[in-house]
This record gives C-alpha cells, structure tokens and sequence, in this order.
C-alpha cells in the first residue's frame, strides 16, 4: 500500500522532470496536464521508471483503486487510503480552480458529484483528500505541494450552506420549470417558446497552497524545485511506522520534517498540530 511518505522519497529520488517526456504506456503525454497526472500517478506507485508496461500496469492495479476523470473527482484513489485531486499550475501563485467541485476536507461515498464506479470500486465511506498541485514553467515541474484537504478546506457544511442557499433561492423563480441536476441548477422553457434553457453551474476557486501557508513556507524562487507536504500530526502519526523511520533518518541535506502548528480552517484562531515534509533542491 503507498502513502504520502512513499511518494515523497519517490519524488526526492526522480524530481528532474520535464512534464512532456512523461509517457502514458508506450506514448508520450498529449500535454503537460496528461504528463503531470501520470506523474503523480506514478510517483505513488513507484513505477517513474518501469519500461515493462504490463509490469507497470500490474503494480498501478494493485496501488490504485480507482481511477476519475475531469468532470468527477477526485483522479486517483488509492487502495484502503486517500483520494487524491491533481491540480496543474502556470502561475506559482495563481488559484486553484475545481469548477462544479467546492473543496474538500474530506471526501463522503454519498457525494452525489462522485461516479457509482467510484463509490463501489471498494467497501468505503470516507477518505482523506490529497490535493497535489503543481507548478509547471516551460514544461519542467518547479514545485509541488501535497497538501491535505483537512489543512486548508473547511468542512463540507460550509461549502454546502452557500450551494443550497443558491439552489433554493433560483426556485423561488415564478413561471419556470425546473429539473433536478447536480448543479445549482437547471431552468427549462424559459421563453414562451419553451426552446430556452438555463444550466447554472458554481466555478469555485480556492487560493494557492503558496498563499494560505505563507505563515509556515516561502517559496524559494532561488531553487529548481521544491517539494512540501503538509498534513495533521494525527494522519502523519497513522502511517506506518517503518515510512515514518524512512523520512526521519533520510539521508539527504536537502530534506526537513518540522513539527508546526497550522490554522484550524473551521476556526482560524485555533491551531492544530500537523507535520512539514519539505525537500528544495
């Protein structure tokens, strides 16, 4: 089974990367988007290297659970552990889009924007959402965060109140007719016709891991490439044991693992203990 500490040694050990040389099987990734998720897909499953495709595709069956697709999150999950949501960036401090998506601390089998694939791909309930989102400039991977949802989303109650207030306020309309969907919602025969229709969709962004933690990191635009990984101590304090002696006596100057305090997103005046992987180079 991998994990966040896996990923992040496999990352130590292969962070040269040129996003458009990454390959899907035998092909090269249509663009930096296909190449970053193959990435990330890879350096969970420790296959960055792998050349025997069936190899590769045996050991990616037996790490992953589930595979998304952009219109259904999230893109990876692993096998009994977390969800994960890919995020490519142009800009090192731009926000994250997710679309139809508000963000996740966690991510619930009854979300109605998840597949039936997904929710039966295992006997599951809840899962920690990963966010991996990286910063891309001229096709090499500058920096990536790997960030816990729990560190920086609030919990779904937030998000949802907004949503449903939105939804309910667009049926008060009079001398409309309404469907049911999975977006705010949908207005049919709006002109006497009844030939119009209107899909309202929510668009949300949250701001970059550079921004909301710039009180724990500075992005160092010194360095070729950074790596960060944030979580809460008690996720950190669940892995197993032999990964956490592997981060801890990593041989390598480059890396540090901090013990921090981040703001609680529920409740920013409280703060929660959580751990700092961070690898510059």
């Amino acid at each position: 089974m991998s994990n966040i500490i896996k990923a992040f040694i496999n990352i130590v050990n292969n962070h040269h990367v040129n996003i458009t040389n990454v390959t899907q099987g035998n092909n090269r990734a249509n663009n930096m988007g296909e190449g970053f998720e193959t990435y990330i897909k890879d350096v969970f499953a420790n296959t960055t290297d792998e050349t025997d495709e069936q190899l590769k595709l045996e050991r990616l069956s037996k790490i992953y659970s589930y595979q998304g697709n952009k219109n259904n999150p999230p893109d990876l999950m692993l096998r009994d552990s977390d969800a994960i949501e890919i995020k490519k960036l142009e800009s090192k401090n731009s926000a994250i889009a997710l679309n139809s998506s508000y963000p996740k601390s966690k991510l619930y089998a009854d979300s109605p924007m998840i597949t039936k694939s997904c929710k039966e791909c295992e006997e599951w309930n809840i899962r920690d959402m990963l966010y991996a989102v990286g910063y891309i400039n001229q096709n090499h991977l500058k920096s990536l965060w790997l960030v816990y949802g729990d560190c920086f989303c609030a919990d779904k109650e937030t998000y949802e109140r907004i949503k449903n207030t939105i939804s309910s306020g667009i049926i008060t309309i009079s001398n409309v007719e309404f469907t049911q969907t999975k977006e705010l919602g949908k207005v049919k025969k709006v002109d006497p016709l009844g030939i119009t229709d209107l899909r309202i969709r929510g668009m949300w962004h949250i701001e970059n891991p550079n921004k909301t933690f710039s009180y724990i990191y500075t992005y160092d635009d010194s360095k070729e490439f950074q790596l960060i990984c944030l979580m809460k101590k008690e996720k950190y304090d669940s892995l197993p044991s032999e990964d956490k002696e592997a981060i801890e006596n990593i041989e390598n100057d480059k890396v540090e693992v901090k013990d921090i305090k981040i703001k609680n997103p529920n409740n920013p005046v409280q703060l929660i203990d959580a751990k700092l992987l961070v690898f510059k180079v």
